[in-house]
């Protein structure tokens, strides 16, 4: 009899375990997570796109970085400042300018430079240097959104980056091992040094991107990055590539060459807000890892690269990572913008990816429930 109630009771403990083993893989592996893999591996392929283009314009004799980097922001121009010029109220741009016009021109500015930087880097240091140095753009997100953006990153989150990170060094790993083209070593260490800088300067980039999304709007960030970053690119290409851009040899292919290139970085800015939205600017530097790999894919069929086993491990750590980083929700109790939070309507900024997986065996909903009863508490007294 003492056995049978034995045996039901540890059939009743299997039974509940599997029950939970179940209901948290649901809850981990959800559409949204799927959808954000996704959306993240075509940001990778636009990637993908620019490299293939600048590398066919490269061998072109083609050198003029910062006309590229002024194409894209003519098109955010045209289309998303247009927007903005038709709007009325706060939403103008003229309304927009005279409140923001200091936080928007910092952003222009590191995101023009760091395009421009990373660019200059290739000719001093080698391609295997880069791609090691570029990560440094991760911790730096990390710290920054934990500064300024109060995000709160738990121990899986770290272990994350690290599995990332690890996929990064099988992918130079390959690269070494199939002889792959390293570039020009000139001054090795200045070439590093841009790419340090080049990784900071995407992450004041992004974190500023990831705030304006979430807290104003998407059209007004691509809108304002479109209006400084044509003006500061502009004058920049007039100081430093005029006799660059003088000795192109436009014909059909050339042509086509910037217009690939063009609309793989106008597209690639206006679908990364909307993953930023949905995750964050550290989960996306993360997804963005692979898009040196799919240019390696594209590089064996159009370059004639070797092919290593290493570069299938290494998208599967990346992967990897990337799930661990999102599978575990991180949170921010950054209020709204200034102008929104008139009249004390604070609320908790909690990154998409909480609707995945609640922490410590309570549902995300009453912890933002009991987190907003705080704020609401703060704002009375």
């Amino acid at each position: 009899m003492e056995v049978d109630e034995c045996e039901e009771g540890l059939c009743s403990k299997l039974t509940t375990s599997c029950s939970l083993k179940r209901y948290r893989c649901r809850e981990v592996f959800t559409w949204h997570l799927l959808k954000t893999i996704l959306m993240g591996q075509v940001l990778s392929l636009l990637i993908c796109g620019t490299a293939v283009s600048c590398e066919y314009l490269a061998e072109a004799g083609v050198e003029a970085p910062m006309l590229q980097s002024f194409l894209n922001y003519t098109l955010l121009l045209i289309v998303y400042t247009s927007i903005l010029v038709s709007r009325e109220g706060d939403s103008n741009i003229v309304q927009i300018i005279k409140k923001k016009w200091g936080r928007y021109l910092l952003m222009a500015v590191a995101d023009v430079e760091a395009n421009y930087t990373v660019v200059k880097a290739y000719q001093f240091t080698t391609l295997t240097s880069i791609q090691l140095l570029d990560c440094f753009v991760i911790p730096v997100l990390m710290l920054l959104s934990w500064f300024f953006l109060k995000t709160r990153y738990r121990p899986v989150h770290f272990a994350a980056v690290a599995v990332c990170l690890l996929g990064v060094g099988a992918m130079v790993g390959a690269d070494l091992l199939a002889g792959r083209k390293q570039g020009a070593a000139s001054d090795v260490a200045l070439g590093d040094s841009l790419v340090l800088v080049s990784a900071v300067l995407y992450g004041v980039s992004n974190v500023g991107q990831e705030f304006t999304v979430k807290q104003l709007s998407r059209v007004e960030y691509l809108g304002m990055m479109g209006f400084f970053g044509t003006i500061i690119s502009g004058l920049q290409l007039a100081a430093l590539e005029t006799s660059a851009v003088s000795r192109i040899k436009w014909d059909v292919f050339t042509s086509v060459l910037f217009a690939i290139y063009a609309l793989c970085m106008f597209s690639l800015y206006s679908l990364m807000p909307v993953v930023i939205k949905m995750t964050s600017a550290t989960a996306v530097n993360l997804s963005l890892l692979t898009a040196d790999l799919f240019s390696l894919f594209c590089g064996l069929f159009l370059f004639h690269y070797k092919f290593s086993t290493l570069y299938i491990l290494s998208f599967v750590i990346i992967t990897v990572g990337f799930i661990m980083f999102n599978a575990v929700p991180t949170y921010s109790l950054l209020p709204p913008d200034d102008d929104a939070a008139e009249g004390c309507t604070a609320e908790l900024t909690v990154s998409s990816s909480d609707r995945l997986l609640p922490a410590d065996h309570v549902r995300l909903s009453d912890q933002a429930v009991l987190k907003n009863q705080d704020l609401t508490k703060k704002c009375l007294y």
